[in-house]
């Protein structure tokens, strides 16, 4: 799964145009993205007497747009209709002024909920909207909410949309928290229970540079690259020790450090690689923030590379983040147990052996290259080997940026020439030395090697 700025946004062709691109590479199944309720999809209105109407009118272009690239919709319900507040004038600071104020009535909001959720039945059929995962609000425990007080009202929230999702229909998916650094889980599930409401997954956030004190509430010291990981794993077994341990577990935002716009430079990759690693097993599906740099919540763009969150820059331009989730969507789906902390081992559907091996250094330290030998057993000993590489020569779109003279708004012959200059070539062809593989990793290198000649 992926994540993307706002549901408006999902009808630009820029958006879909990325939309296409990241899933040719990385074949995500989801996308989430918020404020399907926002005012400028025009959901909710009400005539002169105070009566709701509604219009699904542009709901409809959005879903119809998603599906129609193969990727089904994780819907995050929010933000809440002007006319529907409970406060008109509770607008979060973002670009696009989201309401987040709860509803004036529940009975109202129940309405709407129904009658969304029945025209997305009607119109898709149940055997496919029953696919798609329906989200309450986002982030309730920061400032994308103002109930007061805000968990309580929060949960009240969640218990009127679960209820009249399924009452549409009892296959419709619903969960929540959809907290901000991993919070409210425990809490969350004691109160479904207790409450006897509907939930059939637990959702929540942790970015790698959400504070340990948000996260964990300690003053440990957890390095930023751990930071995901540990967090899955402390809500993993929050889940496992409530009243319904079998919950799936979905992350629906996370990233890697932002700092000095690392996450427009090969960084990425390893740091990708590393937490995918340290998340496997825990966790059922992980969604990246965001696939796209179409996206606004600071407004529009001033330029292509400012260390935004999506793997193609504005002007449908290749990061490196993009060549690394495709080189990692090329392992196999079995991973094999190995020592190390930079090296995940996968078998193949045919067979085949297919290793990622990284050399992480994080964007403010000055690491070194390294050279590492893998021993490959129950292989050829002369086993042919395939290569493909992420780093500072490969997929690496910034040094050709500069020498272009670092163009504020690259034209589409420009945009065009720097991602057929940064694309990756064909995989270098090795073998074996007696089982042995010797790798050079430069610095944030992110190496995808293949081995087919695996006995099995």
């Amino acid at each position: 799964m992926f994540g993307s700025g706002r549901a408006i946004l999902t009808l630009r062709e820029a958006y879909r145009e990325d939309m296409r691109a990241v899933k040719k590479v990385a074949d995500f199944k989801y996308v989430r993205f918020h404020a399907i309720l926002h005012d400028e999809v025009g959901v909710y209105n009400e005539d002169e007497h105070g009566n709701p109407v509604y219009n699904f009118a542009y709901v409809d272009s959005i879903y119809d747009g998603i599906l129609k690239n193969g990727v089904r919709p994780f819907v995050e319900i929010s933000f809440m209709p002007k006319k529907l507040a409970f406060n008109p004038d509770a607008l979060h600071p973002f670009w696009y002024k989201q309401n987040v104020s709860p509803p004036k009535s529940m009975e109202g909001w129940d309405a709407l909920i129904q009658h969304f959720a029945q025209h997305l039945v009607d119109r898709y059929g149940i055997e496919e909207v029953s696919q798609w995962y329906f989200e309450v609000w986002n982030e309730p425990n920061i400032d994308f909410w103002n109930g007061i007080p805000r968990q309580e009202s929060y949960f009240d929230l969640y218990d009127h949309t679960a209820r009249a999702l399924k009452s549409v229909s009892p296959r419709l998916r619903v969960g929540g928290p959809a907290t901000a650094a991993a919070q409210w889980v425990p809490e969350f599930l004691q109160h479904t229970v207790d409450s006897n409401v509907p939930v059939d997954f637990v959702s929540t956030h942790g970015y790698a540079d959400d504070t340990v004190k948000n996260m964990f509430g300690t003053k440990e010291d957890i390095a930023m690259d751990d930071r995901v990981g540990r967090a899955v794993a402390k809500v993993r077994d929050e889940i496992d020790h409530s009243a319904m341990p079998r919950l799936p577990l979905f992350w629906t935002e996370w990233n890697v450090p932002g700092m000095m716009e690392a996450r427009d430079t090969i960084y990425v990759g390893p740091a990708l690689a590393n937490t995918v690693r340290e998340c496997d097993g825990r966790v059922d599906m992980m969604s990246f923030w965001t696939f796209s740099d179409v996206f606004e919540e600071g407004g529009p763009t001033t330029g292509p590379f400012r260390g935004d969150f999506g793997l193609r820059a504005f002007d449908g331009i290749n990061k490196p983040s993009y060549y690394a989730f495709g080189l990692l969507h090329q392992l196999g789906n079995q991973r094999l147990a190995n020592p190390s902390n930079n090296v995940l081992v996968t078998r193949m559907a045919n067979g085949g052996i297919a290793i990622a091996a990284w050399n992480l250094v994080d964007p403010d330290e000055h690491g070194t290259d390294r050279e590492m030998d893998l021993h490959i057993l129950d292989v050829a000993p002369n086993a042919a080997v395939k290569l493909q590489r992420v780093d500072r020569d490969h997929g690496n779109v910034l040094p050709q940026w500069v020498a272009m003279g670092k163009p504020k708004n690259p034209t589409p012959a420009q945009a065009e020439e720097l991602n057929r200059e940064t694309a990756l070539s064909l995989p270098e062809q090795t073998a074996l030395r007696n089982g042995v593989l010797h790798v050079k990793l430069s610095q944030n290198a992110l190496v995808l090697i293949q081995i087919d000649d695996a006995n099995h």
